[in-house]
C-alpha cells in the first residue's frame, strides 16, 4: 500500500514545482470568484434557525456589489446568487473557468462549545490540530449530498484524516499569496466594533479550495453557536460589516499585489 501512497507524493511534488516556476508578469487583478458556501439541500451548519447558508449568500452578494462600485473594471463572478446546491468541484471549476486571479469561499463556523467566537481564515493546507481537521471534514461533508462524489474526488473519503493531508499539496503554489490575502482579512475582521476577536489564519484541507488554480481562502465568518456572533450574523448591519471588512482586505491585497 506504501508505493502507490509514495508515487502519489512524488507526483505531487512535481506539479507543484512545475507551478512554481511559473513568471506571473501581469499582477493586476482582473477576476474574482465569490463563493457562497453551503446551498439548496445543504444548509451547512444550524443554530436555533439560523443557517449557515442564508448568511453566506447574504455576505457574498454584498461584498461583490462593493467590489464591482469600487473596482469596475474588475469582473466578479459568483458561484451560486440563489440558494441552490453547488457541487464542490463545481466551485473552483467556475474560479479556474473564468481565469480568476483569486477565490473567496465564505462560510460561518459551528462549535460545541458556545463560548467559542471570532473569525478565522483558511489556506489550503496540512492540520496544524485536530481542530482545523474537524472544521475541515465539516465543510467537506457536503460532499456526502454529491451523486458518485469518489469517483469526482479521486476517491476522496471526508471522513479519513489522510484524505484530508494529501489534498494540501495542490495550493502549494499560491501559499504565499494566499496567506497575505488571509492575514488581511483577519486584520480588517478584528477592528470590528461588536464582534472583534481573530482567531488567525490557519491551514487546512477544503475541498472547495483543492483545485482552484490561484490564490485561494476561506473565512469562517463568526460562530453562529455563540449567542452574541449569531445575533449579529443574523443582522443586515452584522453582513454589511462582515462584507465591507472582506472588500477592505482586499484592497489591501490588491495594493500590495499590484504594487
Amino acid at each position: 500500500m506504501r508505493t502507490p501512497i509514495l508515487v502519489s507524493l512524488s507526483l505531487l511534488t512535481i506539479l507543484v514545482s512545475s507551478f512554481q516556476t511559473l513568471n506571473f508578469v501581469d499582477s493586476k487583478i482582473k477576476v474574482i470568484v465569490i463563493d457562497a458556501g453551503h446551498g439548496g439541500k445543504d444548509p451547512g451548519a444550524i443554530s436555533l434557525g439560523l443557517r449557515e447558508k442564508d448568511v453566506t449568500l447574504a455576505v457574498a452578494k454584498k461584498l461583490g456589489e462593493l467590489i464591482k462600485e469600487a473596482h469596475p473594471e474588475i469582473k466578479v463572478y459568483y458561484t451560486r446568487l440563489t440558494d441552490n446546491f453547488i457541487e464542490l468541484n463545481e466551485r473552483s471549476n467556475i474560479a479556474n473557468r473564468n481565469k480568476a486571479d483569486l477565490f473567496i469561499s465564505i462560510h460561518v463556523n459551528h462549535s460545541s462549545n458556545t463560548s467559542a467566537h471570532g473569525s478565522e481564515t483558511y489556506v489550503m493546507g496540512t492540520h496544524k490540530n485536530d481542530g482545523n481537521l474537524e472544521v475541515a471534514k465539516r465543510e467537506n461533508s457536503a460532499v456526502l449530498l454529491e451523486d458518485d462524489y469518489q469517483s469526482g474526488y479521486d476517491g476522496f473519503d471526508p471522513n479519513s484524516p489522510e484524505g484530508h493531508i494529501i489534498f494540501s499539496f495542490y495550493q502549494n503554489a499560491f501559499m504565499e499569496q494566499s496567506i497575505l490575502f488571509a492575514s488581511e482579512i483577519e486584520t480588517e475582521l478584528a477592528k470590528r466594533k461588536k464582534v472583534n476577536r481573530s482567531r488567525g489564519v490557519k491551514q487546512a484541507g477544503f475541498l472547495v479550495l483543492w483545485k482552484t488554480a490561484m490564490p485561494s481562502v476561506l473565512v469562517e465568518t463568526g460562530f453562529m453557536t455563540n449567542s452574541e456572533e449569531r445575533a449579529y450574523l443574523k443582522s443586515d448591519a452584522g453582513r454589511e460589516e462582515l462584507a465591507t471588512s472582506i472588500f477592505n482586505a482586499f484592497n489591501s491585497y490588491k495594493a500590495e499585489i499590484e504594487k
